[in-house]
């Protein structure tokens, strides 16, 4: 079960079902659990391991099987006790005819228990639910930031305040790259491997510029420089430029932060006088590309220098190669 909850009146709207019975308003019928089963093992009279808080989910597969059973009231028998479990609603898929729904539905008002209809088969209801689910209860977390959509990558922008993360999101958007967040980044664990962020409904396209005050980037720069969201595929750490402190050169050792148990890379980018920062981020989200392809930049350096597998060297690399 999640920590967090989504009402049924959003599921039935982003999966566009129809509604057969409500005994209260969807709003207030909270789903916490981001798994869905189908009912096979407690209508065969196997109700061990029955969760009533997932919803349920009626195929082909349950209606075959009940009207096989030798007389209506073994039937009547096992949808009642299905029902009687009262899961948190039933989802019937487009191939339950109206016959078998009259079935269930009169033990759904007996027991109050919602009951709704796909307009997809069984696999694809299925599926298309629980990658809803993952998203609307995953685990997460709110950082301050930006995030911005760079050549497909998705690319965290972070630092302190009035170090320019807004300026440079305007010029990205400005050079054909799409917002998604600015200020306030909510960010989810949608698996063990993937991070999504996007933005507080109520602040969604909405950007601060000192000196200028609040746009709306989806009317000043159109539709196409917007999304509502995107994978984390890199963060960029801004911070004033530091003569006292030695910054990577080479790129040999990926430097990683952590964000609800996942690490994401990162480039800490020191912000100075003349620097255009749109485009080092530009270049930081498509060297991130090609590390995910398998090609490494340094790496190709060093080895066309033959200094590769020299592991003392490759410690100095970054700060001497330079000066060689």
């Amino acid at each position: 079960m999640s920590n967090y909850s989504v009402p049924l009146s959003k599921v039935i709207k982003a999966e566009e079902y129809s509604v057969i019975f409500l005994p209260k308003p969807a709003e207030e019928i909270l789903v916490t659990a981001m798994e869905v089963s189908r009912p096979g093992l407690i209508l065969a009279r196997s109700d061990e391991n029955f969760t009533s808080d997932r919803i349920q989910f009626i195929g082909n597969s349950e209606s075959m099987y009940l009207r096989a059973l030798s007389s209506p009231d073994i039937r009547d028998e096992c949808i009642e006790r299905f029902m009687s479990e009262r899961p948190l609603a039933v989802v019937c898929s487009c191939d339950i005819d109206e016959e078998m729904i009259g079935f269930f539905l009169v033990f759904a008002k007996k027991y109050s228990v919602p009951m709704l209809q796909s307009k997809n088969e069984t696999s694809f209801a299925v599926s298309s639910l629980v990658s809803y689910l993952n998203v609307e209860l995953a685990e997460r977390e709110t950082r301050h930031g930006v995030l911005v959509e760079v050549f497909g990558e998705g690319v965290l922008i972070v630092g302190d305040s009035g170090v320019g993360k807004s300026e440079n999101v305007v010029e990205l958007i400005n050079r054909g790259h799409r917002l998604v967040a600015d200020d306030a980044v909510e960010i989810r664990k949608v698996s063990n491997r993937s991070l999504v962020g996007s933005a507080p409904d109520n602040i969604r396209h909405f950007i601060e510029l000192r000196g200028v005050g609040i746009i709306d980037a989806c009317r000043l720069f159109g539709v196409k420089s917007v999304k509502d969201t995107t994978r984390i595929d890199l963060v960029i750490e801004l911070e004033a430029w530091d003569d006292t402190k030695a910054y990577e050169r080479m790129g040999i050792n990926d430097e990683e932060v952590n964000i609800l148990d996942i690490s994401v890379p990162l480039c800490v980018v020191p912000v100075s006088s003349g620097r255009n920062l749109a485009i080092i981020i530009e270049i930081a989200a498509i060297n991130n590309r090609q590390k995910k392809m398998g090609y490494n930049s340094a790496k190709q350096l060093l080895s066309n220098l033959g200094m590769l597998e020299d592991e003392e060297w490759n410690s100095h690399a970054s700060r001497d190669i330079w000066h060689i």
